[in-house]
């Protein structure tokens, strides 16, 4: 089969980067080469975000911008998949003539018919309810790194969050079984992975809608139970009574990283309630005290929305006071977008634009000064890190992250008096901190980590994450 070239562009979150990977892996058994530059491809991709306004927008520039390469006649036909053709198939597909073709965020599959058929493949391939789950035997091919890799569980949600038009376009919550999770992350690990990284819309519900026993717990203790298994790490649990399996887990188990991401979105007993977050403020901060007491130097990133529809002062003075409170170790904050297809859209966007703004950066502030505080707290102290390779700022350095540092959205460490090859896991001493940047000297193949700089004094080492 005589290759041809294909260039994708993958926009929106860590499960659009999954389904991207399963596309590339499609094109490559298609007969089609990957290249980094879309004027040099036949066929340029697009995996396209539809959550809040300034990610539809992001997609709606790109396919504008790609669509001229096609204009100039580099570019044969282009392909928009993703979340933003699953919600509005056919305005897209009104307003925008020059795309070839369609598919949605359950499609990921069906672009072999568009690579293969050509143009006698149908335009539109969008199919509706969403009901597509990956599996271990799908094509895949890495986008991330060598070394570590997103594991999508389940998909959908079945949460009705008032804000959120996700169930609409995602569809229900589909979880795969434990033992297709399992066969996947073996894959992983045979091909070097040492990162595993669990995620979907809402992770801490896996298996639920199966009714035949299927917890996280278990999903988590058989992945991490694996050998060759390093770190495994949780994406996007939900603030509820947690399963004291999964939080022993997360405290005791030497490859699952004391790492949680649970986005909060607000700590005012009245916005949860408008919000349908299904818990109210106490049970939120039980949640969180029972995390940060019984995982040690637990790290835990959240998110919150500022502006949604009702949101007074009163109620965002509870905010500031629960980030205050809480210390968190990273924080995300988003202005409320008003989304068609939500139960919030019924209501008025009675926020002005300029006070969802002041709020984010009130609360963007305050962190910033925790985070600060944690950074350095971490100097002399060492740290379990993943080497990823030369940094970008410098061949004479190195840069990773430590287990606290999530791939791509928690900054990293660069390294220095050491050499170590991509993927390899080792200590490393923190000499200095630029939140969300960590500076630090590499121990060597033995462990052996140089004395420190003057100034520096070591501290107690943080446990190890295996």
């Amino acid at each position: 089969m005589t290759s041809r070239t294909i260039h994708f562009v993958s926009l929106g979150c860590a499960k659009n980067r999954v389904d991207t990977e399963v596309m590339l892996g499609v094109s490559g058994v298609s007969g089609f080469v990957t290249v980094p530059r879309p004027e040099d491809a036949e066929v340029v991709v697009i995996n396209t975000c539809g959550f809040v306004g300034e990610a539809k927008e992001e997609s709606i520039d790109a396919i504008l911008e790609l669509s001229k390469l096609k204009e100039q006649g580099s570019v044969q036909r282009l392909v928009v998949t993703g979340c933003l053709s699953q919600r509005y198939p056919e305005q897209l597909a009104a307003e925008m003539p020059e795309v070839d073709h369609f598919l949605g965020s359950s499609d990921m599959l069906k672009l072999s018919d568009v690579l293969l058929k050509g143009s006698d493949a149908p335009r539109m391939l969008v199919g509706n309810p969403a009901d597509w789950t990956m599996r271990a035997t799908d094509p895949r091919a890495p986008s991330l790194s060598r070394h570590s890799a997103y594991v999508k569980i389940a998909e959908g949600c079945n949460k009705s969050c008032a804000f959120c038009a996700i169930p609409g376009f995602r569809g229900k919550q589909r979880s795969r079984p434990i033992e297709d999770v399992v066969r996947e992350c073996e894959q992983h690990i045979d091909a070097g992975v040492q990162e595993l990284c669990l995620i979907s819309q809402d992770t801490i519900s896996y298996g639920r809608e199966r009714k035949d026993g299927t917890t996280l717990a278990k999903l988590v203790q058989q992945v991490a139970d694996l050998p060759g298994a390093r770190w495994v790490r949780l994406f996007y649990l939900y603030p509820e009574n947690l399963d004291p399996a999964l939080v022993e887990l997360l405290a005791e188990h030497p490859r699952v990283l004391r790492y949680v991401d649970m986005p909060l979105q607000h700590a005012s007993n009245r916005m949860l309630k408008i919000m349908r977050r299904g818990h109210g403020r106490d049970r939120q901060r039980r949640v969180v005290e029972t995390i940060k007491s019984a995982i040690d130097d637990v790290v835990f990133r959240s998110a919150f929305i500022v502006g949604h529809p009702g949101e007074t002062e009163e109620d965002f003075a509870e905010l500031v006071e629960f980030v205050q409170w809480a210390e968190l170790d990273r924080v995300a904050v988003f202005q409320y977008s008003h989304e068609e297809d939500t139960r919030a859209f019924e209501m008025a966007d009675d926020v002005p634009s300029s006070v969802k703004r002041k709020r984010a950066q009130k609360i963007l502030s305050l962190q910033r000064a925790i985070g600060k505080k944690k950074a350095r707290a971490l100097v002399g102290r060492e740290l379990e890190v993943i080497v990823e390779g030369l940094s970008d700022e410098s061949d004479l350095l190195l840069e990773g992250r430590w287990w606290g540092q999530a791939p791509e959205i928690d900054g990293k460490i660069y390294l220095a008096n050491g050499t170590a090859e991509a993927g390899e896991i080792r200590k490393a001493l923190i000499t200095r901190a630029v939140d969300p940047d960590l500076v630090g000297d590499l121990a060597d193949a033995d462990g052996v980590i140089p004395e420190p700089p003057p100034g520096v004094r070591r501290k107690k080492r943080l446990p190890m994450a295996s």
